[in-house]
């Protein structure tokens, strides 16, 4: 058992305290926003991730998890000290690390004891020796303390299923000892762990999160070009991912790739690399191509449908991806607002995060079901690809549809089996768009 202290609870650092503490070990999180940490008191997660509320309240009543906005109490007796505050999108693409600077501030200036440091959070190459220079200029002289940087790999829906069992560990320290004391508190999880230096240990968190938002720009690349010629980029990617070089991950063909992570990370990726005198054209356009999947399915919605102005539009899935209530640059955002701009008026439904969109678009109606959503709507967008969309009653929702026209965002649907029941139905990178013979067809032009 290890005493741990994490000092931040968002995402990364609620899921890393729960999971410690479920190890085994006292883990004391630290929260300074009073009403997030009331709510963390009383066994309430203020995020959605399946299961991690089950997981925090056993473990507060085991009296392993305790929260605080006390640095003093959370870093006393604690070897192991998690920096898992955010770093947002700063206006120049840079990652935002005033966060990361306050609570390496905080924890120099509240360190009574030896421990080591660890950088959680993404942060730019650099950071893990910044964080030892803000602490050392806090702490007491001759506090001994060392860094590690040790980046996250969760996936959100499935945070806990990926702590539990992760691809790897990345340690990156200038102290092998910290690092091997780091990667003994890991080996319950019986992954493999790789020990290297500081920034190459940063890097590989970018250079990871890079690389697929990388597969999933090129994929809707390839998906663009089925539409003009004629192939069906499902097959495509099935016949692709067949081959063991580069397997059937990240090729999903759809509206692009949103969350908190992909797009900060890449648009930070191509800071970090210009500001070094490099010229990252594959980042730009990687972004470039995100954006324009969006851009595509907005003009679908166009070709279909003619005028947009004064007809009703809905929504089916408002968060990045399922299984979550993160909106964080969702393409939901981007396609509703480009919609509204021409005059569409939006309905909406998302099994979750309806709330936190309210927050952004308090013009959109949100409705209790899918049904709700297609009731006198022109067009039905599938936006993000919930469980509960998988099996509706077409049939229903046909008769409450004015025009009988979906366009599936994320290939959840059967084209031929769609266009039976009398749809209009285009999918991403589908080839010939399969269309009900009382509607027009021009997939070329998409």
């Amino acid at each position: 058992m290890r005493n741990i202290c994490v000092v931040g609870t968002g995402y990364v650092g609620l899921t890393t305290g729960v999971c410690f503490a479920d190890l085994g070990n006292t883990v004391r999180c630290v929260e300074i926003n009073a009403e997030k940490l009331d709510m963390l008191r009383n066994g309430k997660s203020p995020i959605y991730e399946p299961g991690l509320e089950e997981l925090q309240e056993r473990n507060m009543r085991a009296g392993r998890l305790i929260f605080t906005d006390d640095y003093a109490e959370g870093l006393a007796d604690a070897e192991l000290i998690f920096i898992t505050v955010g770093t947002p999108m700063g206006d120049d693409g840079a990652a935002d690390l005033s966060y990361v600077e306050a609570a390496a501030r905080s924890i120099g200036q509240n360190l009574k004891h030896e421990a080591i440091i660890i950088d959680k959070s993404t942060v730019p190459v650099g950071t893990g020796d910044m964080v030892f220079g803000i602490i050392g200029e806090h702490a007491q002289p001759g506090m001994n303390f060392a860094v590690v940087s040790n980046p996250e790999f969760l996936r959100e829906g499935s945070a806990l299923s990926d702590f539990f069992n992760p691809d790897r560990i990345v340690l990156g320290s200038t102290d092998q000892k910290a690092a091997e004391k780091v990667a003994e508190l890991h080996a319950p999880l019986g992954a493999p762990i790789i020990i290297t230096d500081l920034r190459t240990a940063e890097m590989i968190k970018y250079a990871s999160n890079a690389f697929l938002a990388t597969r999933i720009s090129f994929i809707n690349e390839i998906a663009q070009i089925c539409e003009r010629l004629g192939a069906d980029v499902r097959e495509v990617a099935r016949g692709m991912g067949a081959d063991k070089r580069i397997g059937p991950h990240f090729l999903d063909a759809g509206v692009g790739y949103g969350g908190s992570c992909f797009p900060k990370d890449v648009l930070a990726l191509h800071h970090m690399a210009a500001s070094a005198g490099c010229h990252p054209q594959l980042l730009q356009a990687v972004m470039d191509i995100n954006q324009s999947a969006r851009d595509r399915f907005v003009e679908k919605v166009r070709i279909l449908l003619g005028e947009l102005n004064g007809t009703c539009v809905g929504v089916l899935g408002l968060s990045f991806k399922p299984n979550t209530d993160d909106i964080r640059e969702a393409p939901s955002i981007d396609i509703i607002r480009a919609l509204q701009a021409q005059g569409v008026r939006i309905k909406a439904y998302d099994p979750v995060s309806m709330e936190n969109a309210g927050e952004l678009m308090p013009e959109v109606t949100f409705c209790a079901t899918a049904y709700d959503v297609a009731k006198e709507a022109d067009a039905l967008l599938l936006i993000t690809e919930w469980n509960e969309f998988k099996q509706l009653n077409w049939e229903k929702i046909q008769s409450f549809m004015r025009r009988p026209i979906v366009i599936d965002g994320r290939n959840l649907y059967d084209p031929d089996e769609m266009t039976a029941r009398g749809f209009t139905y285009w999918g991403v990178g589908r080839g010939v768009q399969h269309t009900h013979a009382s509607e027009p067809s021009d997939p070329v032009s998409v």
